[in-house]
């Protein structure tokens, strides 16, 4: 096996970076209300299709379980992730609160 030299990797092309979207209330700008409304809606998902398999394996439905393990691991590490994130989110406030203006 050879080692291809440096000169054949010449016809890559360059990465270029991507505009940034202003967040100042512009069409397409997505605030941090909405990304967190999204991320609880995806949660939200997540935690339905976890219960959903479950039933289905429950009675008998579900034939492989791995589905219902997988869904079911995605749902609680999403939900720690969560409350990791919330718990972060009041550390800070309460430490904002505390501060002498």
């Amino acid at each position: 096996m050879a080692i291809a030299p440096i000169g054949a990797l010449s016809n890559l092309t360059p990465i270029t970076p991507q505009p940034v979207k202003p967040v100042d209330g512009t069409e397409g700008a997505k605030g941090f209300g909405d990304s967190l409304t999204g991320a609880l809606d995806k949660l939200n998902g997540m935690e339905n299709k976890a219960d959903d398999l479950g039933v289905q394996t429950a009675t008998g439905q579900l034939t492989d379980v791995h589905d219902f393990m997988i869904a079911s691991t995605q749902a609680q590490i999403a939900t720690e992730l969560t409350v990791a994130v919330r718990n972060k989110a009041v550390d800070a406030f309460t430490e904002i609160m505390r501060m002498q203006v």
